[in-house]
């Protein structure tokens, strides 16, 4: 077991993320107001932030002072429908209340039925907002064939992650076609812009025309008033889960436990039995509430009656689920069991710890289920999401299956640290002087981190690469940490050269195909310098006169503040915990096995690498004035003397296809 949280934030509780203005809005709300005259406008904000009341501001705005006529607002699932109900915004400030017609608000019967109203609300010039499901827009895109019927319309997308740029994602295609052919106005909001499939949410040359509002989610916790410190831990176990349940519940704590899915390896393939045995972890089963469906448990130990909420099985959960959307008190739950519900729009403020039975695959899930026990409550002070994962067998035919469920479970722990750690503002250091004062780190104002001067960073050269840096690193940190050949670098543990300086920028090109040598180059440097310092911890010494030194500690190295330069960023694998995660909890034998495996690809290239490393090729051939050699006992070098000769292949190939 880990002893400690492989992620660990802790916060200020400043208050800012839950005050509001003499508008009655947010820290959020008011900048997503600021961009009110948008024609595009993505909001990307974390849970309990307050998009959906964002929205209504916005979306009044433009009904009354931008010559929009109807608002359409599409939610995920009908229940996320009622965070878009009837709303007092006058009483606090605001000059117009949000107000729904029942009748155009379509997150209550059948799909057939809500695709006739849905045309009629488009035909109907007094009615002005619409509520419905994502289905319900698709099926009424198909139903209406006529994109200039959303002319004058805002089309409000909430929980835009599930869109896709997939040319069989129809409800993308409805927003492409809907966006080029008539004069809607499109509001996307979503608290997570990662897609498990790793499919873009929009195409690039759309994405580009929409304006952007991040809220960080450093932002939101840092400024709630009672939430203090957020952990993720990871629990590994042989055998079955069932066996590890009392080193992983706590039940002083509100818990939802996520079981896995039926079809996973982790299953029992009874879910019935696996709530069953997670009960009996719990304590004595009491009895079932007739009326709530609500199990009572008597807890091993001192015998305290907790109240066992069981999502799993499908008898009575109704009853159960009403209960859930009626509580108004801490004391009236203790656990979740769910299995496959209690995510997306859940809402438990109480809930302080989220215990994830198997490897969930995709990253917005993972931050959905965060998102649960991230809300601002009085009753916690600390949020908690424990992973508990099977240790891989070294004799199972499956081990690198296996290893690899772990080491993508890890990378996505090091990303949600990435999202959920400060804001870094980074500033060039020029070619290694500073301006003499008491830091190279100096701590942000309220909605900023810390400031971090580091010698040789270069500057953005052009807009776009701004534009980068400033919105989308989040987004390519997710590309790179979901990337094949990154998590192979990571399990073999390469050289920090080949990972920032090759497979990162890969990844980059990928993902921004447009990018020059020298734009690629400035994202490159930001991308590797972010997720280093993100992770290093500050320490500080003193002389006794208040000049005290700071050193940060960057894997193995600990480091001077002021001699902080991206060459020596450069040198430092950014993976390198994940790599001593995986190393300590997994057999050294069925290690190496996957590392033997690993090695055998390592002379396979894409052509985006092939792009980054054959300008290295020839300056290290300019440098030693002989080609790279594959039997040389440096690992840069076999690398560079393989993609020489996959290069020389393609061109044989290519000169052999056009006949010469």
């Amino acid at each position: 077991m880990i002893d400690k949280d492989v992620v660990s934030v802790e916060y200020h509780r400043t208050g800012n993320s839950t005050n509001t203005d003499r508008l009655g809005m947010r820290d959020m709300q008011a900048r997503v107001y600021e961009k009110r005259n948008s024609k595009y406008l993505l909001v990307k904000a974390p849970p309990a932030s307050g998009k959906s009341r964002a929205l209504m501001f916005v979306a009044l705005d433009k009904l009354a002072n931008q010559g929009i006529k109807k608002v359409i607002v599409a939610v995920p699932e009908r229940s996320i429908g009622r965070s878009f109900r009837d709303t007092d915004l006058t009483s606090f400030g605001f000059y117009e209340d949000w107000k729904i017609d029942p009748h155009y608000d379509l997150t209550s019967g059948g799909e057939k039925s809500n695709v006739i109203r849905f045309v009629e609300f488009l035909n109907n010039p007094d009615a002005r907002i619409l509520i419905c499901t994502h289905a319900t827009l698709r099926f009424a895109y198909e139903e209406v064939a006529d994109d200039a019927k959303f002319d004058d319309t805002l089309i409000a997308i909430d929980e835009f992650h599930h869109v896709s740029a997939n040319d069989n994602s129809v409800l993308g295609n409805a927003l492409k076609n809907i966006m080029h052919n008539s004069t809607a106005h499109i509001l996307a909001m979503t608290g997570s812009y990662f897609r498990g499939d790793s499919q873009p949410i929009l195409t690039m040359q759309d994405e580009l025309l929409f304006d952007k509002v991040n809220y960080s989610y450093y932002e939101q916790l840092d400024g709630y008033k009672y939430l203090k410190s957020f952990g993720i831990d990871y629990k590994f176990y042989q055998g079955t889960y069932l066996d590890a349940l009392d080193k992983a519940i706590d039940t002083d704590k509100k818990t939802i436990i996520h079981i896995p899915n039926v079809n996973s390896s982790e299953s029992t393939k009874d879910k019935y039995e696996e709530v069953g045995h997670i009960e009996d972890a719990i304590g004595e089963f009491m009895e079932k509430d007739p009326e709530t469906g609500i199990d009572y448990i008597k807890r091993n130990g001192d015998g305290k009656v907790l109240k066992v909420a069981d999502l799993v099985t499908e008898e009575g959960r109704e009853k159960v689920q009403e209960y859930l959307r009626n509580m108004n008190s801490a004391d009236d739950l203790d656990i979740i069991i769910a299995l496959g519900m209690a995510k997306e729009g859940f809402d438990w403020p109480w809930a302080e710890y989220a215990l994830t039975i198997g490897y969930r695959g995709s990253l917005t899930e993972i931050v959905q289920i965060i998102g649960r026990v991230t809300r601002d409550s009085d009753n916690k002070t600390h949020a908690q999401f424990t992973n508990l994962i099977a240790k891989p067998d070294v004799d199972d035919d499956d081990v690198t299956v296996a290893v690899n469920t772990i080491l993508k479970a890890v990378t996505a722990s090091l990303l949600m640290e990435q999202v959920m750690a400060p804001e870094l503002k980074l500033k060039s250091g020029g070619n290694g002087t500073r301006k003499k004062g008491p830091s190279a780190i100096v701590d942000g104002t309220e909605n900023e981190g810390p400031s971090i001067s580091v010698k040789g960073l270069r500057e953005p050269s052009t807009q776009r690469t701004r534009d980068i840096i400033e919105n989308d690193l989040p987004d390519l940190k997710a590309a790179i940490l979901q990337d094949s050949d990154v998590q192979k670098a990571i399990v073999a543990n390469v050289k920090p050269e080949i990972i920032n300086r090759d497979l990162i920028p890969k990844v980059i090109l990928q993902q921004n195909p447009d990018l020059d040598d020298e734009e690629l180059e400035d994202v490159r440097q930001y991308v590797v310098a972010e997720m280093n310092l993100k992770q290093a911890k500050k320490e500080e010494t003193s002389d006794g006169s208040g000049n005290g030194k700071q050193f940060i500690r960057l894997a193995d190295k600990f480091i001077n503040v002021d001699d902080l330069d991206i060459n020596l960023i450069d040198s430092i694998n950014p993976f390198q915990r994940a790599y001593e995660i995986m190393s300590s909890n997994i057999d050294s034998k069925a290690f190496r096995r996957i590392q033997q495996s690993i090695d055998a690809t390592k002379s396979e290239f894409s052509e985006e690498e092939l792009y980054v490393i054959y300008p290295k090729i020839k300056e290290w051939v300019l440098a030693n004035h002989r080609k790279p050699s594959k039997d040389s006992n440096d690992e840069i070098e076999v690398r560079y003397a393989y993609a020489l000769a996959k290069l020389r292949d393609l061109k044989a190939r290519k000169k052999a296809q056009n006949g010469n």
